[in-house]
């Protein structure tokens, strides 16, 4: 048995060795995979018309992050305070630079906890504002047979690419090894 354990460790110490840059990079493909288009598609609906529509929010930007409060509004993104706005308008611009900062491995651990902020408010809306509690299918449920809930599963599932990500940072080929390399020759 004990050479089994240490054929078993000699074969296994090269992957502890890869494993610190070779793991973030392949947690910040899947992200770009699966999730960066996913993201940019949601926050393209929130832009607004026009040069300012970055600054000026679409009415289904409100529709998505504040449904409830949108609704009791009747639908008039005016008679909504200062305080929608903002947050709105930040949830969009999230939307758009935090995946792209990952993808490009910058600031990668600070866009990847600001991400994980993100889906945690995301998952929360789906299932308070928009009602995604009360559907079984939706919420799913861990330890069970199905994987392909919406929320629990799925969320779970880009929560740990996140997490990667943030105790691990950007890995092989990100912006942040070139950029601590440029400072250490500095």
């Amino acid at each position: 048995m004990t050479l089994l354990l240490t054929l078993y460790d000699r074969a296994t110490q090269r992957l502890a060795l890869y494993g610190d840059g070779a793991l973030p990079l392949l947690a910040r493909f899947t992200f770009a995979a699966t999730l960066l288009v996913y993201f940019w598609a949601s926050a393209r609906t929130k832009i607004g018309d026009g040069v300012l529509g970055l600054l000026r929010p679409s009415t289904g930007a409100y529709a998505q992050i504040f449904p409830r409060q949108f609704e009791a509004a009747g639908y008039d993104a005016s008679q909504l305070g200062a305080l929608h706005w903002l947050v709105t308008v930040a949830g969009t611009w999230a939307e758009i630079l935090l995946p792209l900062l990952i993808a490009a491995g910058l600031f990668t651990r600070l866009a990847a906890l600001g991400m994980a902020g993100f889906v945690a408010v995301q998952s929360l809306t789906d299932l308070y504002g928009h009602g995604g509690i009360a559907h079984a299918e939706t919420l799913g449920a861990w330890f069970d047979r199905m994987p392909d809930a919406l929320i629990l599963d799925q969320r779970l599932l880009w929560l740990l690419c996140l997490a990667v990500l943030v105790m691990k940072g950007g890995g092989w080929l990100s912006a942040d090894r070139l950029l601590l390399r440029r400072r250490a020759t500095a």
